[in-house]
């Protein structure tokens, strides 16, 4: 009798025990058997977000030689606050020609000035006084253009040529982002071999002439600004 009652409280015991060990184990979070690795967040640099490179003297040419290939518009309508300007730009001067198509595109000219006048001589735009011009150049980056000026195009009445990028500039390099078109009668050949031509108009002149002959203070900066209101492609 005795037995049979150590035997009772033994089976007991064990079966409480194991009771217990289920109640722990059930509350015991899960344990993760994922084998999943962390991913990194993809980081898009400037590069990657912007559609061309920032330019620059070492890949201007490069990128031009390719944008040439592959854009080859050459006309294009210039509305100003006298009226409209048809330009067509000469394939022969391709860096000039492709340069002037990208800005374009790139709608740079877009609220600048024709902010040196001289009447009977050059009407010259591509820049301002306005801050945001200042950020559209430094975003599409710092370059000059090389002279191409063995084409045979001469500075006649009508053509539009680049400016030099700097004054003292032994070498006149063009200034991308400026350009000046000759409103002289007979022409200004005595520009020949120092600025590149890169095209002419082909309607619009009497424009031109207007604006050539609007008043300006001793810097040729006319008095009212003349603003370039637009420039887009037309062929």
């Amino acid at each position: 009798m005795h037995f049979k009652l150590l035997l009772l409280v033994f089976f007991l015991f064990l079966n409480c025990k194991d009771k217990q060990s289920k109640k722990k184990n059930i509350s015991e979070p899960p344990k993760t058997t994922s084998t999943k690795k962390k991913v990194k967040p993809v980081v898009i640099t400037e590069e990657q977000e912007r559609k061309y490179p920032k330019l620059n003297d070492k890949n201007a040419m490069y990128f031009f030689q390719d944008y040439n290939k592959k854009h080859k518009e050459n006309k294009v309508r210039i509305t100003t606050d006298f009226g409209t300007i048809d330009i067509l730009l000469y394939n022969e001067t391709l860096y000039h020609r492709s340069n002037f198509i990208f800005l374009t595109k790139q709608k740079y000219f877009n609220g600048t000035q024709f902010y040196r006048v001289i009447d009977n001589f050059i009407i010259q735009g591509g820049n301002s006084d306005d801050r945001k011009t200042a950020r559209k150049r430094a975003d599409i980056g710092k370059y000059l253009l090389p002279t191409d000026t063995k084409k045979g195009f001469k500075h006649d009445r009508g053509v539009i040529s680049m400016p030099s990028g700097e004054i003292d500039n032994p070498h006149k390099l063009a200034s991308p982002f400026e350009f000046f078109i000759v409103c002289q009668k007979g022409g200004a050949h005595f520009l020949n071999g120092d600025y590149t031509v890169f095209g002419k108009v082909i309607k619009g002149m009497a424009v031109v002439d207007k604006i050539a002959a609007v008043e300006t203070d001793d810097g040729d900066w006319p008095d009212k600004n003349v603003f370039i209101r637009n420039v887009e492609i037309i062929d």
